[in-house]
């Protein structure tokens, strides 16, 4: 019986935080950055204060995921996102890791795909934040270099997607890779744990696991790129050398964890 109200409970806590989510991004478009672009002096400045606030609006979602026994989570080796200009790689096994990830990292800005520049309830935060559209072409990778110059903290899942259900780690596309390796800029992989599995690829949100998850994330150490680049190496083989080395890493931390339980 408890454990019946327990997931009843859960289901319930699930909905309410994608309704929460849902209604907060149409507040933010509607009403909160329309008044920040008001007492913004310049594009530059709105942006800033922007990704601020969706920063804080993230870490009161899972603060209120938390309250409702959703979930837990835990981050291990924040202090490495504490810095400015990072390419930060990372793992992609549930819709949540990505809000945990930007509620911890400051100045952070995202590749997002294009229809979510069109969806009703977050346009007005990718607008208003500046983030990356993934539909500019040949000048992705100079946008996501220039955006980690300027020193913001670029966030990108080479994953492309979230990890498909019954998988460790789902293949890793070049693209991050390329701008590493464009830009000459090194690397801060973040290892992402969801344990037990919810809301990855393909998983409907009412199929709540049979305990609140706990989400668990590794900030390791700065992979630097140079040594991917001597030698005379070509940038294409580079790249394909890096993507590897990234996934042998993701693979073999994920591997480490789960034989620690």
């Amino acid at each position: 019986m408890a454990d019946a109200f327990d997931r009843a409970w859960r289901t319930f806590g699930t909905a309410l935080s994608f309704i929460a989510f849902g209604v907060g991004g149409l507040l933010l478009r509607v009403l909160v950055f329309p008044l920040v672009g008001l007492f913004s002096r310049d594009r530059a400045t709105l942006e800033r204060r922007a990704r601020a606030l969706i920063r804080a609006s993230f870490a009161g979602h899972i603060r209120v995921m938390h309250g409702l026994g959703v979930m837990t989570f835990e981050i291990r080796g924040l202090e490495r996102l504490q810095r400015r200009g990072l390419l930060v790689l990372a793992n992609h096994p549930t819709l949540v890791d990505v809000v945990l990830l930007v509620s911890r990292l400051p100045d952070a800005d995202c590749v997002v795909k294009s229809r979510l520049a069109n969806n009703p309830f977050t346009r007005g935060p990718v607008r208003a934040t500046g983030y990356i559209c993934n539909d500019n072409g040949a000048g992705l990778v100079d946008d996501c270099i220039a955006s980690v110059r300027s020193g913001r903290n670029l966030l990108i899942f080479p994953e492309g997607t979230r990890t498909p259900a019954g998988e460790r780690l789902g293949p890793l596309q070049r693209g991050a890779a390329n701008i590493a390796v464009r830009g000459r800029l090194d690397v801060t992989p973040v290892v992402i744990r969801c344990e037990p599995r919810t809301l990855g690829k393909g998983e409907k949100w009412y199929r709540v696991p049979p305990r609140r998850f706990h989400l668990c994330m590794d900030v390791l150490p700065d992979l630097p790129v140079s040594p991917f680049l001597e030698d005379g190496v070509t940038e294409p083989l580079a790249a394909r050398r890096l993507t590897a080395a990234l996934g042998d890493i993701f693979t073999g931390e994920l591997l480490r964890a789960g034989a620690g339980h």
